[in-house]
C-alpha cells in the first residue's frame, strides 16, 4: 500500500482551515453529523450485502 498520497500535518491543518472559512463554525456539526449518518447507512449496507452473499454460498454448498 503506498501512503505517498496522504495528507501530512501541515496539509491536514489548511485543510481545516479552509473547510473552516467555508463553512463556518456554525456549519461544521451539522456537516459532520450527516457524514456520521452516511458511514453508517454505508456500513449497514454492506453488511448486508455480506450477510446476503454468505447466505447464499451457503445454499449452493448445500446443493
Amino acid at each position: 500500500m503506498n501512503l505517498a498520497f496522504l495528507p501530512g500535518g501541515t496539509e491536514l491543518i489548511v485543510i481545516l482551515a479552509v473547510v473552516l472559512l467555508l463553512f463556518g463554525g456554525k456549519k461544521i456539526p451539522e456537516l459532520m453529523r450527516g457524514l456520521g449518518k452516511g458511514i453508517r447507512e454505508f456500513n449497514s449496507a454492506k453488511a448486508s450485502i455480506e450477510g446476503e452473499i454468505k447466505e447464499g454460498m451457503k445454499d449452493a454448498e448445500s446443493n
